[in-house]
């Protein structure tokens, strides 16, 4: 990863210094719509491999979309993740 520069260092603490009032954001205008943005088009979380033990039907059934089946299999466990948090049942598996 490339180090900021001094003079880059300088800039961004002048700028956090301000107040956001301050700031002049008249050349890009606040974003209000957003129903046309894509989640995770610039982020992507670290993988790492693991070994899971899933029914047989489970894994036709992802396999049945196409290639792709554990990439499907993290986004479903991932939108069960975001959907449940903080709603733990106290059990574990």
């Amino acid at each position: 990863m490339k180090r900021l520069s001094n003079e880059q260092r300088r800039e961004i603490a002048a700028l956090a210094g301000k107040k956001d009032a301050d700031i002049d954001l008249s050349e890009m205008p606040e974003v209000l719509d957003w129903s046309g943005a894509q989640i995770g088009r610039f982020y992507r979380a670290k993988k790492r491999p693991i070994t899971i033990r899933l029914d047989e039907d489970v894994i036709a059934w992802l396999k049945g979309y196409g290639s792709g089946y554990q990439t499907k299999a993290n986004l479903l466990l991932r939108h069960a993740m975001v959907n449940l948090k903080g709603k733990r049942s106290g059990t574990r598996g």
